[in-house]
C-alpha cells in the first residue's frame, strides 16, 4: 500500500516592504512522505520570498516535470521556477530552457558539496539562481511545522523573519550564484 501525503494547512501572513507586497495567503501544503517537515517549511519561505498571486505550489517531489512552486503568466508561458533542496543539474538545465528564471533554495549542512559539484555545469545558464539557507535556520524553521500553522513573514532589507505565535526565527540567505 502506498504511503499518502500529509497535508498542513498554512495562513501565511506576509508584509514584504522592499517589494511593497502585503497580503494573506491560505495554502493547503501536501507534505510527501519523502519529504522532511524542514523541506516543507523551506518550501513555505520560498513561497513567502516570491509571494503573488499566481505563484502555486506544483507538484515537484512527486513529478519530476514539475517544480516545488511555479509562476505562469496568463498564455501558460512560465516565469518563474522553483526548487526547494538539491536538484541535479540536468533537472536544473531543463528549467532554464523552460523558464525566465529559475531559484534553488538549499537549505542542508551538505549544500555547499552539492553545489561545488554542479556549479560548473549551470554556470552557462544565465537564469539560474541560486540561494543557500543556513542549516542553523533551517533547522529553526523546522522547529515551526505543524498541521495548521498561523505564520506572518515580514522582509524589509533582505532581513527575512517568520513568525509562529511566540516563535520568531531570522532567516539568513548566501547568493551563491546570481
Amino acid at each position: 500500500m502506498a504511503l499518502k501525503s500529509t497535508i498542513y494547512k498554512a495562513e501565511l501572513s506576509i508584509a514584504d516592504m522592499d517589494r511593497n507586497y502585503y497580503g494573506t495567503h491560505l495554502l493547503t501544503l501536501a507534505r510527501h512522505p519523502s519529504e522532511t517537515d524542514e523541506r516543507l517549511m523551506v518550501r513555505v519561505l520560498a513561497f513567502a520570498i516570491h509571494a503573488s498571486e499566481a505563484l502555486v505550489n506544483a507538484k515537484g517531489i512527486s513529478d519530476t516535470e514539475e517544480p516545488d512552486l511555479w509562476q505562469k503568466d496568463l498564455t501558460g508561458a512560465i516565469d518563474l521556477w522553483i526548487e526547494v533542496g538539491q536538484p541535479d543539474e540536468k533537472r536544473l538545465l531543463k528549467a532554464s530552457g523552460r523558464s525566465e528564471q529559475v531559484m534553488v533554495y538549499s537549505y542542508s549542512a551538505a549544500s555547499h558539496i552539492w553545489f561545488k559539484q554542479i556549479s560548473n555545469k549551470i554556470d552557462r545558464a544565465k537564469n539560474i539562481s541560486v540561494i543557500n539557507i543556513p542549516a542553523e535556520a533551517s533547522a529553526a524553521l523546522e522547529q515551526m511545522a505543524n498541521r495548521s500553522m498561523q505564520l506572518q513573514c515580514t522582509i524589509q532589507d533582505g532581513q527575512i523573519w517568520l513568525t509562529d505565535g511566540d516563535t520568531t526565527v531570522e532567516v539568513p540567505r548566501e547568493t551563491w550564484k546570481q
